[in-house]
């Protein structure tokens, strides 16, 4: 495990702040699966503050575009698929303590852990500042995201656009199955398939939730039924 201070530097380097209370960001790194004591709480309170930035950020650039239109371009950056991404250009995966067994099973790579300490730190770094200093850290790591949003594509989600071109061709809805779900209470891992009976097609699709996971199978079977039109 690398040292407090190696962990610091790390930060400063990756968020460009420095901690003044170091076990403060041991503890946002800290899995539940090495103690206890771990960044559960943290990740809690980062999700609120992170939703909070991003909204401001979108509200404040996108004047006219309406509330459903501002969650759906918040979605499209907060989500586990996007948080896990920008989670290993940080280095957040060479950085979090995990417990044997899941370092052993490669967890420093699974997208839910590495999504969910991005959060813990971001409200680490709340508590060890101040709102405004976190907002700064946000909008700096979250740039490229920001800038990457074109308001005049549509940012409806993966399941609702799928439903729409079935219902388009005149198919029937696809069916969302929960197959299994695996870890312990405060961290499962949801596995569904989608189910498109006309096209004999079923994808997969896994997360921390029934709904992150219904998302990626049905992002999945979005994927199938273009590869099969030859788009």
């Amino acid at each position: 495990m690398l040292s407090n201070q190696s962990k610091s530097n790390w930060c400063l380097n990756s968020f460009n702040y420095d901690f003044r209370s170091s076990s403060l960001l041991e503890l946002a790194l800290t899995h539940r699966s090495y103690s206890a004591e771990n960044n559960e709480r943290l990740e809690f309170l980062g999700d609120a503050v992170l939703d909070l930035v991003l909204s401001d950020v979108l509200f404040q650039l996108y004047p006219s575009v309406d509330e459903g239109n501002l969650s759906l371009m918040r979605a499209s950056i907060v989500n586990e698929r996007s948080l896990s991404a920008l989670a290993r250009q940080l280095g957040i995966n060479e950085q979090i303590i995990l417990g044997e067994g899941e370092s052993l099973s490669g967890g420093q790579q699974r997208d839910s852990i590495l999504a969910n300490t991005l959060e813990a730190i971001v409200g680490a770094i709340y508590l060890d500042s101040n709102f405004e200093k976190i907002a700064a850290v946000i909008k700096t790591i979250f740039n490229d995201s920001i800038n990457s949003i074109d308001p005049s594509l549509s940012y409806k989600d993966d399941k609702s656009t799928l439903q729409e071109l079935l219902q388009q061709q005149q198919m029937n809805l696809p069916e969302y199955r929960l197959i299994k779900t695996t870890g312990e209470k405060h961290d499962q891992q949801f596995f569904i398939d989608c189910v498109i009976k006309d096209e004999g097609i079923t994808t997969s699709g896994d997360g921390k939730t029934i709904k992150i996971a219904e998302q990626e199978a049905a992002r999945e079977a979005l994927k199938r039924l273009a590869d099969d039109k030859g788009e």
